[in-house]
């Protein structure tokens, strides 16, 4: 019997493993989930040559198809997924649609091992593993070693699976925060700013795992976003008390008055704004 697929995403630098989905507890048989991983690596495979050769948008609907095939339980996949078609729209300029997969991607690791501390875990926050090195461990992320019947090689074995995996998320969830953090810094606006200097915050204990142009891209926008959100701040603000003075004078102009009409003193008491009229 051929295995229902999970449904593919909207369309991420490829890396060598997808969503928003109802997700369910039914997982497939051991063969079939292999299967259905063979056939999803073989499309990524594949997309990965389209994002080098520069075949961007050719590379996402390869990876969404490749999304198709992982079952929902596998986190890990689909965070490598997600991951990559961010990178593709980076590529293309495509700045909200890079920022909302860079995000799914970091929401897949965050059901996988929960979010990183400081962060509140989803309602989605209970880790569902996969079959291909996903692992259980105790919350405080200490690995026993040992029923009596388990060979303590192969327990030591597992330890070492075990940090593979989470070196290989912790490399996941940078890659995704360095796409996202790009992302939002060129979308611009004040609130996409403020987020993409949060990301570049989160991602100051990971530069040990960064190549040294992340490190100075990292290092370069934590000091140069602070004034550009001031700026955006003050812009968004000043748009915003504009369209509010508009808005007043219409309401105002039946009467013969306009918000000119008025002055604010400010009560150095109170902190708070006295209104009058301008004479």
């Amino acid at each position: 019997m051929s295995a229902p697929r999970r449904q593919s995403g909207s369309a991420g630098e490829p890396e060598t493993g997808a969503g928003e989905e109802a997700r369910t507890a039914i997982r497939f048989p051991p063969e079939e989930e292999a299967a259905l991983l063979s056939e999803s690596n073989a499309e990524k495979s594949a997309a990965n040559d389209l994002f080098k050769s520069a075949q961007y948008s050719q590379a996402i609907s390869v990876y969404d198809r490749a999304l198709s095939s992982v079952p929902n339980y596998l986190e890990y996949e689909i965070a490598v997924l997600k991951s990559n078609i961010a990178a593709c729209h980076l590529k293309l300029s495509d700045w909200k649609a890079a920022i909302d997969e860079a995000t799914k991607s970091l929401e897949a690791l965050d059901r996988l091992e929960g979010p990183p501390p400081g962060k509140e875990a989803g309602k989605d926050a209970e880790a569902v593993n996969g079959a291909a090195g996903n692992k259980d461990a105790d919350d405080d992320g200490v690995v026993e070693i040992a029923d009596e019947d388990e060979d303590e090689a192969k327990a030591l074995e597992k330890i070492q699976l075990d940090d593979r995996r989470k070196d290989d998320i912790k490399r996941i969830r940078a890659k995704a925060l360095m796409r996202r953090g790009r992302a939002r810094s060129e979308q611009g606006g004040w609130g996409n700013l403020q987020a993409a200097l949060e990301d570049y915050q989160a991602l100051s204990p990971l530069t040990s795992i960064l190549p040294p142009s992340d490190t100075k891209t990292v290092n370069t926008a934590l000091q140069s976003l602070p004034p550009r959100i001031a700026a955006a701040q003050k812009e968004e603000m000043g748009e915003m008390m504009g369209k509010l003075k508009e808005l007043g004078n219409g309401f105002l102009k039946p009467f013969g008055l306009s918000t000119d009409s008025f002055k604010f003193e400010k009560d150095e008491k109170t902190g708070g704004y006295n209104i009058g009229m301008n004479n």
